[in-house]
Parts: structure tokens; sequence; C-alpha cells
């Protein structure tokens, strides 16, 4: 069996792409790019999106050919099922902010061997910014290390979406003493908690891979704790390519939101 390179060797190849993709969207932000609604409510798409995903097919299947694809703004192929190493991204994270005009919109491209991510990257291409982290080695931001915060619960701030703190998620209907904050690029969000600007994500619906897999990876190499939002250990290059809702904070943080979520209700 051939072997497989390096996770390192795979970052390197992930943040070159995630550079050029950079120089193919900004080529058609606030220039009014088509843009249209995607079938079943999955949400906006635009040229720029299309053209991004056609370019890092095209490059990163031709260094990895063997490897499989799961991308947003493509077709499920059932043949990434049983490939070693699998490729999972979203060539536009933040659509709509891209659409808007706004700089958080970012590229998400990550490897997955089996279940588990080994390398991945979140470039935000207007404000230069390079999130990557291999398995075996640190979280980075440009080069430098990132370094989660050390929070208290109480006035905590975290990623999350208003509906996240009705009562009826959180134990005895109490909502902990947190402060709701939001940016539009998933991936991003799981960056800004690695990095420490932030203390937690949280998301109390269903995520999909593309949108998490590269963040979740550099989260957890800066030194959070990265689950779904029942606290299980998340799996990516599934059939469905969804993770059940996701937290991700540091250590103790993590451990006090997840006493405070009300537990799942019965079948």
């Amino acid at each position: 069996m051939t072997p497989l390179p390096a996770p390192a060797e795979d970052l390197a190849l992930l943040a070159g792409a995630a550079r050029e993709a950079g120089k193919i969207a900004t080529r058609f932000w606030r220039k009014q790019p088509k843009a249209w609604d995607k079938d079943a409510g999955a949400g906006p798409v635009t040229e720029a999106d299309i053209a991004v995903d056609a370019h890092l097919r095209e490059r990163l299947l031709a260094a990895r050919p063997a490897y499989g694809w799961l991308s947003e703004e493509s077709e499920d192929e059932p043949s990434r099922l049983d490939a070693r190493r699998t490729f999972i991204l979203d060539p536009i994270d933040g659509t709509r902010a891209f659409i808007e005009g706004h700089q958080g919109f970012s590229h998400a491209i990550a490897v997955a061997e089996g279940d588990r991510i080994i390398a991945g990257v979140v470039y935000l291409p207007v404000p230069d910014l390079l999130y990557a982290a291999a398995a075996d080695g640190p979280a980075t931001l440009n080069g430098g290390p990132l370094v989660p915060s050390v929070p208290a619960l109480d006035g905590a701030r975290v990623l999350t979406a208003k509906s996240n703190l009705d009562p009826g998620f959180w134990r005895g209907r109490t909502v902990p003493p947190i402060k709701r904050e939001f940016r539009p690029s998933l991936a991003w969000r799981l960056c800004l908690v690695a990095e420490g600007r932030f203390d937690a994500v949280l998301s109390l619906r269903s995520a999909w891979e593309w949108d998490i897999a590269a963040g979740a990876l550099i989260a957890e190499r800066a030194g959070c704790t990265v689950t779904d939002m029942h606290g299980r250990r998340m799996r990516f290059n599934r059939p469905l390519p969804a993770v059940d809702g996701l937290l991700i904070a540091p250590p103790a943080l993590h451990e006090a939101l997840s006493a405070r979520l009300a537990p799942p209700a019965a079948a």
C-alpha cells in the first residue's frame, strides 16, 4: 500500500490552495456577483462559490488523485466513503456576508483520514488571515501560535445564534450568564475561539461537515475541547455529512456549559 503524505504535507497543500481561492473570490467581491438560492432552503450561492469550488477541485485532486471529495458546492460522491483520505471543504463559508460585501467570509478546507481530520485551513482573504493546523502540530494564525482564553462562565463571550439561548435548552430553564456574539462564517467562529478573541462556540442544530471540519481541528490543536452538543467526539466523512450540533471552548468552560445544557428529550 502506497504511504500517505504526512499531515504537514497535506497542510501545505491546503494553505497554498486556500490563498489561490482567495484571489479568485476577491475578483468577484463587491462587484455584484450573480447569486441565486439553492434548492430546499439550503441558502444562497454565487458564481464566486462555483468558481472557487471548480478551482479547488482541479488543484487538490491533481495533487492527491486518490483522495475523496466532499464539498458544499459539488454533488456528493459515495466513493469518498471508501477513500483513505477525503477533502472536506466549503469554497466560501459566509456566502451571505460575501454577497453583502462584508469581509467575514472564508475558505474552509480540510483533509479527513477515516473519521478524523488531520489537516485544515480557514482563510479569510480580505484581511489576509490564514488559520491552520495539522493533527501532529500546533494551531497557527499567519504562522504564529493560537492561544485560547481562560474565561469564567459568568460573562463568557459565546458565539452562538439567539435561538440557542431559549430557556428550554438549559437545565432549570435558566440560561447561563453569558454574552452572546455572532460572526457570519461558522468556520471563522471556531478559529476565533482558538485565537482567544471569543470564549466559546455553541450550536444546538446540526452543522454540515464542510462548515466545521477545518475549524474543529484548529480549535482542538489550540487546546480547546471540541465535541458535538452532547459532548461526543466529532466524526467526519460520514454518509450523511453532518454533526449533531457543536460546543467548542477551553476545557473548563466547555465543562461548565455542558453541565448547564438540558439533556436531549427522550425519543
